[in-house]
């Protein structure tokens, strides 16, 4: 039996935590995409702490058996995207967070605590 999508949600934002990630928040988008279930939205100090927090939720997530999908951004690290399916991970550099403002585009996302 495989670990359900709000867990594996809460791993990546662990393992996010563990890397001293800032703003660490989950998103349940269930009742509003078909595409993932949560997003897990983080951001780090520079490139090289976004680096540093992907790549920590990539080993965390693979020692446990769940690899990841795709990935996107890791060569310019200012947004990494990682894609567990039913969970995707943002890990931005601060100043593209709040560029894009992920949070207030799926605004209607309840907060998981």
């Amino acid at each position: 039996m495989g670990i359900d999508s709000k867990d594996k949600a809460r791993l990546i934002a662990d393992a996010a935590n563990d890397k001293k990630a800032d703003d660490i928040i989950i998103m349940d988008l269930r009742n509003l995409s078909s595409i993932t279930d949560f997003f897990v939205i983080c951001s780090g100090s520079s490139n090289r702490k976004v680096e540093a927090i992907s790549d920590g939720i990539i080993d965390k997530l693979k020692g446990m058996g769940i690899k990841v999908w795709h990935t996107e951004g890791h060569k310019e690290s200012t947004w990494v995207l990682l894609d567990y399916g039913d969970v995707v991970a943002h890990v931005f550099e601060k100043e593209t967070r709040e560029f894009y403002t992920l949070e207030r585009l799926w605004g209607d996302a309840p907060i998981v605590k």
